[in-house]
């Protein structure tokens, strides 16, 4: 999977003169004050202009360094970059669907093809909600829980991350819902409980946007 997406990076670069085309990061969906008091302004604006804003910058280094080895035939440097390409392009893809998953209007109960899947892979939504919560809190260090979608099996699973590795480029599943339990996505405001971060965070989940992943998913 991390070859994969080390090719797609080096597919980004410039092999005969083109500029490389550069990450940038993504503006939020809302203020930065929107999730309050679920999750707030102070929290929201050092996430994603700092914390996203140094993926984003360090990814494109990244990029930089693997396009000058690869250009030089250096496959000790393309080896070298794999970990910041991985660390760095994984905070990027996972901040950019953590956003869009939540919404001031969020909450409430899935509808649709995406509630009747929920329903038929885990027995009903509070099941689902439960054993999401149970797995994301019990993320030693940090890292992210996942609702993800596998299309092997066409069935919803639950998964976790350590630090900031993709779901989809390490385990195949597609990406629907993330729940980031990095320290600086809720310390300032719950401390070092978690548990209640978690909870909490139900409370601006957009489901349309999942709903939307989850149709995308299913029929690719």
């Amino acid at each position: 999977m991390l070859s994969c997406f080390l090719r797609s990076s080096a597919a980004r670069l410039s092999m005969s003169g083109m500029a490389r085309l550069k990450h940038t990061l993504p503006e939020l969906p809302y203020a930065y004050t929107a999730l309050e008091p679920v999750v707030s302004g102070e929290i929201m604006e050092l996430h994603h202009s700092k914390h996203h804003a140094t993926y984003v910058n360090n990814l494109n280094a990244a990029e930089e360094q693997l396009g000058e080895s690869v250009q030089q035939g250096n496959v000790s440097g393309m080896i070298a970059v794999q970990g910041a390409i991985k660390f760095n392009g994984g905070g990027h893809v996972n901040h950019s669907i953590f956003w869009n998953n939540l919404s001031p209007n969020g909450g409430g109960l899935p509808t649709g093809d995406l509630a009747d899947a929920i329903q038929r892979d885990f027995g009903s939504f509070d099941n689902f909600k439960t054993q999401l919560s149970a797995k994301t809190v019990a993320i030693q260090g940090s890292g992210w829980g996942w609702l993800g979608y596998d299309k092997s099996r066409k069935q919803l699973v639950i998964s976790t991350c350590a630090n900031q590795d993709p779901l989809e480029a390490t385990t195949g599943l597609v990406p629907l819902l993330g729940i980031d339990v990095w320290e600086h996505a809720y310390y300032l405001q719950y401390r070092n409980v978690r548990p209640d971060y978690v909870k909490s965070i139900w409370e601006v989940v957009n489901w349309t946007d999942i709903a939307q992943r989850f149709t995308k998913a299913t029929s690719n």
